[in-house]
């Protein structure tokens, strides 16, 4: 069976990497230099994913000054000792290599801005299988889902890419409906850190990495390929 579609937008934070433990112990971090009460666990989760400004807005109910503030010193920590705290969910780096060996080309697409997703990328050697990379710009004036899908797309075009029939894959209801916001659909996948409501609006949901590929690539094609 021929795929379905005829690029790959891959989002980094509850997809490719558990990046949650670098995250959540760098939040923790700068709620305690800010004298504030640092959220539980629990709480602290639910900014993985969002774009971390949209977070402190919503989650922590931050004015732009305080959010301002909030990201010097989170990124202060993250970049310190946070962003390699990583590890890469079961079978995800297969998954990543065969869509790289395939006809589809492939962007990263994340909230997170690029500096920080390109050390990830380079620290589990999987950069080279990515034809773009795409994430927040680091002044996140790109940040919402939207527009990284959006800039994804162009670089992709740029390259020569058939951008046609493009797919996002994420875990969380940003990814849904930032690529719907751009008419691009969406697979969820099951092992990241959206709850299962945030599946709303996605055209399939993935088990695991080897059930992602299959989505992707069409029948007889598996994550070791």
């Amino acid at each position: 069976m021929e795929p379905d579609y005829t690029c790959v937008l891959l989002d980094l934070d509850g997809t490719i990497a558990d990046s949650a433990p670098g995250i959540t112990s760098c939040l923790a971090a700068m709620f305690a230099e800010l004298g504030l009460p640092v959220p539980p666990p629990a709480e602290l989760l639910r900014y993985v994913g969002p774009p971390i400004l949209e977070a402190f807005r919503d989650l922590a109910g931050f004015d732009e000054q305080q959010s301002d503030r909030a990201l010097e010193v989170y990124r202060r920590h993250y970049l310190a000792r946070g962003v390699l705290d990583s590890t890469i969910y079961p079978g995800m780096a297969d998954a990543v290599r065969a869509i790289h060996a395939s006809p589809l080309m492939l962007s990263l697409a994340t909230s997170k801005p690029e500096t920080p997703a390109t050390l990830i990328l380079d620290h589990f050697r999987l950069t080279e299988y990515f034809d773009v990379i795409t994430g927040a710009s680091d002044d996140e004036v790109r940040s919402a889902k939207a527009d990284v899908v959006e800039e994804a797309l162009r670089r992709l075009a740029a390259l020569g890419a058939d951008v046609s029939r493009p797919v996002m894959v994420g875990d969380r209801e940003h990814d849904v409906a930032g690529a719907a916001a751009r008419g691009v659909p969406t697979i969820f996948v099951e092992w990241g850190y959206g709850a299962p409501t945030e599946q709303v609006g996605a055209v399939a949901v993935a088990t695991d990495a080897g059930d992602l590929v299959r989505r992707l690539l069409g029948d007889g094609l598996d994550a070791a390929a």
